[in-house]
């Protein structure tokens, strides 16, 4: 009577699971879908000025490889370069000098802010150091990119002119991030995913949603809309700054459109578990606001829609219960399914579908580890610094 009760509760909570995935599938925006690319634009008689603003802190080893990118933009109107030596011990801005010696291109201003006060992340204080620098050029857009972040030729182009045509005040696309490692194959799509999942890129760029997000590797942002919306002023403490800048956008107003790229990549690697354990670990506790309740129902729900099916599918099998297995079977088809668009943006195999789950459980994991630190007082640590008490979407006025 026992076995047959707990059989019976377990085919329903995969029953529930079942029409979680439904939902998703259908519900969040079609969020699994990855065309969303660079809207309709067409060239301008006039180019707007344009001033790049990168924030660096100890990227030797991934310079050479991105800012030569930068430095040889095709863009028809006048363009420069901000290189932000945020306290860097490797010699990254010498080294920035030097390629831009070598290389030539866009003119390269390299400057270093200092320390950040009390109650500034590292990068936004380089940012606001950055933007303060380009403010003298008087620009109509700023293009805030990540020193790990390859740009096609035509890149700076092709984000102003959507912008203008679409008249958006912010352009940011989702870099093709690397994947070459067995870790790198297994979480870093998984990665996208699940962002596109929280933010569903359809709902950002929808007149008059309330979704905001961008991808902090290449935000194109308006010079006049970063004063309306006091950015980085307003958003100086958020670990997740790319999520809190779309968000001070759509408070002041403005349209946001996010997507995919097609030619901007990182060229940061990850190859070992350990590195991007790291990378999720340091900011998956501020996405849920520092919050115990908002921990203990991701860990529930993400166990409920990506842990279940595949635990239905052997739980049904071994116990007989075709219900059980066929329901899970189901829910982890459509999982996959709804995976395998991801997996071939990044050139990715598709047998890699059915592995969501476990990629799941680490970001579960993840995510409890990230919650730990922050309550040992490691908080957001990153390149020798720690933001113990950092907000990721700070609500201020």
């Amino acid at each position: 009577m026992g076995q047959t009760a707990a059989v019976s509760a377990f085919l329903w909570i995969t029953v529930v699971s079942l029409a979680a995935w439904c939902w998703l599938l259908l519900g969040q925006g079609f969020f699994w879908r990855t065309d969303v690319r660079l809207p309709r634009r067409r060239e301008p008689d006039v180019w707007p000025p344009v001033c790049v603003v990168v924030p660096a802190r100890d990227e030797a080893e991934v310079l050479p490889a991105a800012l030569p990118s930068l430095l040889a933009q095709d863009y028809p109107g006048r363009a420069e370069v901000f290189l932000v030596d945020d306290g860097s011990t490797d010699g990254t801005g010498d080294l920035a000098r030097e390629l831009s010696r070598r290389h030539g291109g866009l003119p390269l201003t390299v400057g270093s802010p200092g320390e950040p006060p009390a109650g500034w992340t590292g990068k936004l204080w380089a940012v606001r150091y950055g933007i303060g620098l380009a403010r003298a050029r008087e620009p109509v857009y700023l293009l805030l990119t990540d020193a790990d972040i390859a740009h096609a030729p035509d890149s700076l182009r092709e984000l102003v002119a959507a912008a203008l045509t679409g008249g958006f005040d912010v352009v940011s696309q989702m870099a093709r991030l690397r994947v070459e490692s067995a870790w790198e194959r297994l979480v870093v799509p998984a990665f996208v995913y699940f962002f596109a999942q929280l933010y569903p890129f359809r709902r950002i760029g929808r007149e008059g949603s309330r979704t905001a997000a961008a991808a902090g590797g290449c935000v194109l942002l308006r010079a006049g809309m970063a004063d309306e919306a006091r950015v980085p002023d307003a958003i100086r403490h958020a670990v997740i700054d790319d999520v809190a800048l779309a968000r001070a956008v759509k408070r002041a107003g403005g349209r946001v459109w996010l997507g995919l790229a097609d030619r901007v990549d990182s060229v940061r690697p990850y190859p070992r578990l350990h590195d991007l354990w790291r990378m999720v670990a340091r900011s998956a506790y501020a996405q849920l606001r520092h919050h115990p309740l908002l921990l203990l129902g991701t860990v529930a729900g993400l166990a409920l829609v990506y842990l279940v099916p595949p635990a239905a599918v052997v739980a049904g099998v071994a116990g007989g219960s075709t219900a059980t297995a066929v329901m899970g079977g189901l829910a982890w088809a459509v999982m996959a399914g709804t995976y395998a668009p991801m997996l071939r943006y990044h050139r990715q195999p598709l047998w890699l579908a059915p592995l969501l789950p476990f990629t799941a459980f680490l970001y579960l994991l993840m995510t409890v580890d990230s919650a730990v630190r922050h309550y040992r007082g490691r908080g957001a640590a990153w390149k020798g610094r720690t933001y113990a008490r950092a907000d990721a979407v700070p609500d201020e006025g």
